[in-house]
């Protein structure tokens, strides 16, 4: 098999550790890799099948004779360097926010829309991690029996903050253990013990950002952009994993055990629902994990065309580094890792932006 020329850019992430560890686990064909991230960053060590490799500084010139980037950074340098690795000839797929809105990227899920790799022009973007499991789950549903309204609750993990999170919340359970004061810096208020319906900053309409993107996204991924959708997120004091209670109507009306069989014939998911036995997905469990883990499966008892469900997943893993990684699969096993066109359009309106420019 061929093998391609990879880089992760934010290797010391959360998110690019966990791309570093997937192209090992999944043996996804590495000739040879570069692993990038800031100059704070630059000159720390990794390990990739068991070789040492050196953390270098991410510059323009970081790209060049690369097949594929995997961008794990935040929005602001995806949008200053994703254009410069497609003009030096990569496939690069995107973790951040940047590009998931513009209708010229494809974003993917690929179990939901893997087809839409095809007409890329350079980037893929990769969804937002509490997108990504809902639409896992929904999507085999709303072939059969197509979704007209959904109303998601998540409890989302503090790992998608980052690593500065999950020291925040251990630091700040031995501090309330032992009766003492916490001062909140990652988040506005004390996480450890408590719960924030807060994720991203608030928009006019009064849903956060992180909520909006649940709805945008969504409709994007699963061509529906008449689908009604009301999200609220919230985040917990969890470290790995988030999980929602997803409540759907469906055009017609469903059975829970109709449900249940089609969700256990489908790609990636893992129906645990069990009630009397106590079980159902758990957050814990699902760390480490790269299913999507479906279970409370109920009729609504609002509306007779409704069911409910509990859905859970590893943020790290599927809602975001499994995800990219599986993208970069796709476009190799259909062959679509170059865009279907010209080469001198590659990149074609994705200009550069100025160093350090920000979201």
């Amino acid at each position: 098999m061929k093998g391609y020329k990879v880089a992760v850019m934010g290797a010391t992430g959360l998110v690019g550790q966990e791309v570093i560890k997937i192209l090992v686990q999944r043996k996804f064909p590495v000739e040879s890799i570069s692993l990038l991230a800031s100059d704070r960053s630059a000159g720390k060590k990794a390990f990739f099948n068991h070789d040492e490799v050196e953390v270098k500084e991410t510059t323009p010139e970081s790209f060049e004779g690369m097949d594929i980037v995997f961008s794990a950074v935040e929005t602001g340098i995806s949008k200053r360097f994703a254009p410069i690795a497609v003009q030096a000839g990569a496939l690069v797929i995107d973790k951040s926010n940047a590009f998931r809105t513009d209708p010229a990227v494809p974003l993917v899920v690929p179990e939901v829309n893997g087809q839409d790799i095809r007409w890329h022009k350079g980037i893929i973007a990769s969804p937002n991690c509490s997108t990504i499991q809902m639409v896992v789950a929904l999507n085999p549903l709303h072939k059969a029996n197509p979704i007209k309204r959904i109303v998601v609750d998540t409890y989302q993990s503090v790992s998608g903050t980052g690593s500065a999170a999950i020291e925040e919340l251990t630091a700040q359970a031995k501090q309330v253990l032992n009766g003492q004061a916490t001062a909140p810096h990652v988040y506005h208020h004390q996480i450890a013990f408590n719960v924030l319906p807060e994720i991203d900053v608030f928009m006019d309409n009064g849903y956060s950002k992180e909520e909006w993107k649940m709805v945008e996204e969504t409709r994007k991924i699963m061509h529906a952009d008449e689908l009604a959708i009301s999200a609220t997120c919230v985040r917990v004091p969890v470290f790995i994993s988030h999980s929602e209670a997803v409540n759907i109507e469906f055009s017609e009306a469903m059975t829970p055990d109709e449900v249940r069989r089609i969700l256990s014939q489908s790609p990636g998911i893992k129906v645990l629902d069990d009630p009397m036995i106590s079980l159902y997905p758990q957050a814990w469990a699902a760390a480490g994990t790269d299913e999507v883990f479906v279970g409370r499966i109920r009729q609504d008892a609002s509306h007779p065309r409704g069911i409910v469900m509990w859905v859970v997943a590893d943020n790290l893993r599927k809602g975001a580094a499994l995800n990219a990684v599986q993208i970069a699969e796709e476009a190799i096993k259909r062959d679509w890792l170059k865009p279907t066109r010209n080469p001198e359009t590659v990149g074609a309106g994705l200009k550069p932006a100025r160093p350090g420019g920000q979201e």
